[in-house]
């Protein structure tokens, strides 16, 4: 049996069932490991910049200050979670770009990961005709092991980290 320890593991998060899932499994391979999880959210600043030669608008700027501050609450709540769950060695990513290059191609290196994982993909099929999923191109792309988690399993806590309220 070939036995890989992961000692850098990164999750990406976006709110998502699937990604909840992941990062949980995330948690249980760190504990397992007593390696470090990095917990990244990146701000999809694709749709807002169609024109980057024209000024931003209000309505970009608002857009990308709502959304640094909701990924910020979330991604804490997903820290003070896994805090809770014994993890020490615990970083937290939140940035605006790609989430494609971002996961794939800029942070394995600058952060010497050994392994990605990520929820499955939340894309509908018409936006994955034209796009492609963020998982398809990580897969494809990264060059540490990924793993893609498509449900629920038993080892993991149902609770939601995240209430509907939040």
């Amino acid at each position: 049996m070939i036995s890989k320890e992961y000692n850098r593991v990164m999750v990406a998060i976006d709110g998502s069932k699937t990604a909840e899932i992941a990062f949980k499994k995330a948690v249980n391979i760190v504990k397992r490991n007593q390696g470090t999880l990095i917990i990244t959210h990146i701000i999809d600043t694709r749709s807002v910049m169609l024109f980057p030669q024209y000024e931003p608008s209000v309505s970009q700027t608002n857009f990308l200050e709502q959304s640094s501050r909701a990924a910020t609450r979330t991604v804490e709540a997903y820290k003070d979670w896994v805090e809770g769950k014994g993890v020490e060695n615990i970083e937290t990513i939140i940035r605006n770009g790609s989430p494609r290059t971002e996961i794939a191609d800029a942070l394995p290196e600058e952060q010497d990961l050994d392994l990605i994982i990520l929820g499955a993909t939340g894309l509908s099929a018409l936006e994955r005709a034209f796009v492609g999923s963020v998982s398809q191109y990580v897969v494809q792309n990264a060059p540490c092991d990924v793993l893609i988690v498509r449900r629920d399993s038993d080892e993991i806590d149902s609770a939601p980290i995240i209430d509907e309220d939040f």
